[in-house]
């Protein structure tokens, strides 16, 4: 049997011959008609389900405020009274909105986020290094197709959130490889994203301190990390192309900045000041909708406010989650870099709404290549299967979260361990990262030391098996098999 004929059986198991054949030999046709099934009913459930869009609503109310020059931050929009809490570049780009009528925006904002889930899964397939056998857009039409359905996803489409966007943009910088178009401008979809949404702007600061880090690596000579495609491994000097991402990025942040304030310096200057440190602006802390670290705290304190708890435990997250992710992309793990800074972007901000976690689609896609390449780890299966599970169950709106009645408050021990699976995962992905990392680590320290000495590695010296895509170099990255 060939690779190919074992990839067919391993990704179509329970399907008849015939069927198998028709996806072998028309593998883009047959998963683009299933994706467009699967979109067309997704379509038709929440149409059914009533869906208000709310947040695109309050989307076009910036636009107008900005379009008007109206107060950006002392409008309300709609009959639930929303606030603004996004930068005034927000709403710049929110102003095309405003020529369209309500049921013409809706549609377009339905068909443009179900358009970025297959763009998000591409990107992530490309990060990932999958597939191997079968065309990448066919086996993203397959799984946007699955994806869908979850619970981040549903609920972003469900309010018109621009979750999918932000995550696209990122990716789309950290999938750049050297030759690819547009590479040298790979950074600047970071800084685009935190202009929009501040919390995108971590993954800025782990570019920066990966660079930094591999930076003085090179100043030493010690080169722990893969090829970067800087046009040699025996280069030392300091500047590192992620260095150069981390500094795009900046620029394009600073460049949203500087144009919100051209356009809106009245607005400007009291985001600036005022309102982008009032953490609860947004809404209740406590509400399951909150998958924050600081939303899970407040649901088993039965507090509001969790106060130095909160700041405490989101600085160690935020320097784990740091930590995890330099170590990953100094080892060529940049999916699992990206994920886990995704993660620790989540957990750390003060609010984290249930449809902010569409970075599940990049976990999910990264667990099952890893499932997928250690066939035999029964665990890689159970913490896939696990995960999908918990995004796909809808498990947090199990709970009491009655609108007003703080019910989140009285939570019990069952309900809070449902209404805190979320950052559970997020936490969890975390370790798992520094784990896989450290072990690529270990191992090409081993492989230099041996290939120094002209000796093989001493045996169970990092012995793990990790897959990924270099920073720079763009390739992928094996390491030994677990």
């Amino acid at each position: 049997m060939t690779a190919t004929e074992s990839a067919d059986k391993a990704l179509t198991p329970s399907l008849p011959p015939a069927a198998r054949e028709l996806i072998r030999h028309r593998p883009l046709l047959t998963t683009l008609a299933c994706c467009l099934l699967s979109f067309a009913l997704f379509w038709c459930a929440q149409r059914l389900a009533n869906v208000t869009m709310i947040d695109v609503m309050v989307y076009r109310a910036e636009g107008w405020a900005a379009r008007a020059g109206t107060d950006l931050y002392a409008m309300r929009a709609t009959e639930s009274r929303l606030p603004n809490t996004y930068p005034p570049f927000a709403a710049l780009l929110f102003m095309p909105l405003t020529l369209l009528g309500v049921e013409e925006m809706r549609t377009l904002a339905t068909a443009g986020n179900l358009a970025l889930l297959v763009v998000l899964v591409h990107l992530t397939l490309r990060l990932v290094g999958r597939p191997l056998w079968w065309p990448r857009p066919a086996v993203a039409l397959a799984l946007a197709s699955a994806a869908v359905w979850s619970e981040p996803v549903w609920t972003t489409l469900r309010y018109g959130q621009i979750n999918l966007l932000l995550a696209v943009l990122v990716l789309w910088d950290l999938s750049r490889r050297p030759g690819d178009a547009g590479y040298r401008w790979a950074g600047l979809g970071i800084g685009i994203a935190a202009g929009l949404k501040l919390t995108p702007a971590l993954f800025a600061v782990l570019l920066a301190v990966a660079g930094t880090v591999r930076g003085w690596q090179r100043l030493r000579g010690r080169r722990t990390g893969p090829p970067d495609g800087t046009g040699g491994t025996g280069r030392t000097g300091f500047w590192n192309p992620l260095l150069r991402q981390a500094l795009t990025a900046c620029a394009g942040f600073l460049g949203t900045a500087l144009l919100a304030a051209v356009a809106l310096p009245r607005d400007s200057h009291r985001f600036w000041t005022e309102v982008m440190f009032n953490t609860d602006r947004p809404g209740l802390v406590e509400q399951t909708a909150n998958q924050s670290l600081r939303g899970a705290l407040a649901r088993l304190l039965h507090t509001p406010d969790p106060g130095l708890w909160w700041a405490g435990a989101a600085a160690v997250v935020a320097v784990a989650g740091l930590a995890a992710g330099t170590a990953a992309l100094l080892a060529g793990l940049d999916a699992w870099a990206a994920v886990a800074c995704a993660m620790t972007a989540l957990l750390v901000s003060p609010v984290s709404w249930s449809h902010h976690w569409v970075w599940c689609i990049p976990l999910l896609v990264l667990l099952g290549s890893e499932t997928l390449h250690r066939s035999g780890r029964r665990v890689w299966r159970a913490a896939t299967a696990a995960s999908a599970l918990l995004f796909c169950s809808y498990a947090l709106w199990w709970v009491p979260h009655t609108p007003g009645a703080r019910a989140e408050l009285r939570q019990n021990g069952a309900q809070m361990l449902l209404s805190a699976g979320y950052p559970l995962c997020g936490a969890a992905f975390i370790g798992l990262t520094a784990v896989v990392a450290v072990r690529a680590l270990r191992r090409r320290a081993a492989t230099a030391a041996g290939a120094r000495s002209g000796a093989e590695p001493a045996a169970g010296a990092g012995s793990s098996a990790v897959t990924g895509v270099g920073a720079g170099a763009g390739r992928r990255q094996a390491v030994a098999k677990e």
